[in-house]
């Protein structure tokens, strides 16, 4: 009989402890988390330039800083010329870059032509939901 509860409590403590593992390697709530939803690239700068010091004022705290661009100004994310020192800002800030599929839609910007490591979520606001449901903080400008 012992010997049976004890091989419970180890199946039990495995199952449930499997699943804490694996949603602590989704999302690490210790953190601080951030996500900005913007319409316009000028302000890719500025949030960037915020992310840097939110990181340095958090500390070993800092988590993920995201950036999801929506609308017309996904236009904007194909100009190589204006995007690379935004990106190499991004990049050096371990800001991740995200563009809206449905406004890439809209606009007919092929998803193929945003220059790396720009990724596509396919609906931005959901995104940015699902990510304030998690912890993170956010805005939207």
């Amino acid at each position: 009989m012992k010997k049976t509860r004890l091989y419970i409590f180890v199946f039990l403590t495995s199952i449930f402890g499997v699943k804490e593992t694996h949603a602590q390697s989704d999302f690490n709530k210790k953190k601080q988390h951030y996500i900005v939803l913007t319409k316009k690239t000028e302000q890719l700068n500025p949030i960037i330039l915020a992310a840097k010091a939110l990181a340095l004022e958090d500390g070993e705290k800092h988590g993920e800083f995201h950036i999801v661009v929506c609308g017309k100004t996904v236009e904007d994310l194909i100009n190589t010329v204006k995007m690379k020192p935004l990106i190499t800002m991004a990049n050096q800030q371990d800001v991740k870059l995200f563009a809206c599929g449905f406004s890439l839609k809209k606009f007919n910007i092929n998803a193929q032509e945003l220059p790396h490591p720009i990724k596509v979520v396919e609906n931005g606001i959901l995104y940015h939901f699902q990510l304030q449901k998690k912890g993170f903080k956010s805005i939207t400008l």
